[in-house]
């Protein structure tokens, strides 16, 4: 392998419900300690993000409900599935998310979970929670953005 494919990020699971159901203020890059099979199924592409949040507690922050299935050729001590894990973030970034989910309507959710130089790393939002008209709005407006491409995609052909 070359060094650029190396640093190249190699996405494991991705949180798409998350933009649709939260407004996403600020992102942050947390490692994540996990177990050496937990890695080898990640490497094979397995993990699901759907119900993982996130929480602040006594100065470490864990990841709950992250799905990691068990590695098919691990041993009869695989770690949970769904462990809490312990976040790796600087104490600075812990203080930001603590203040943040202290406020009310405000949450940690996973958006990204993906490899960086050969590292697993966890993409946290701090994210509120949208209303159904705001989730309308969003809908909308992104199917007005798909017709002005369509349209703008008709106009070239017939030029």
């Amino acid at each position: 392998m070359t060094r650029d494919q190396q640093s190249a990020e190699r996405v494991v699971a991705q949180n798409r419900r998350a933009s649709h159901d939260y407004f996403i203020l600020e992102t942050f890059e947390a490692g994540v300690v996990l177990t050496g099979t937990e890695v080898k199924s990640l490497r094979q592409g397995k993990a699901s993000l759907a119900e993982a949040y996130a929480t602040v507690e006594g100065g470490e922050v864990f990841v709950r409900q992250l799905h990691i299935p068990p590695y098919e050729q691990g041993n009869r001590w695989n770690p949970d599935p769904v462990r809490t894990r312990k976040l790796l973030l600087h104490r600075a970034e812990i203080e930001k998310l603590k203040k943040a989910t202290e406020q009310k309507g405000q949450t940690l959710i996973p958006l990204r979970l993906y490899f960086s130089k050969g590292r697993a790393k966890l993409l946290v939002g701090v994210a509120k929670g949208k209303k159904t008209h705001d989730k309308r709005h969003a809908i909308a407006e992104r199917d007005a953005q798909r017709e002005m491409q369509r349209a703008k995609r008709g106009g070239e052909r017939g030029a």
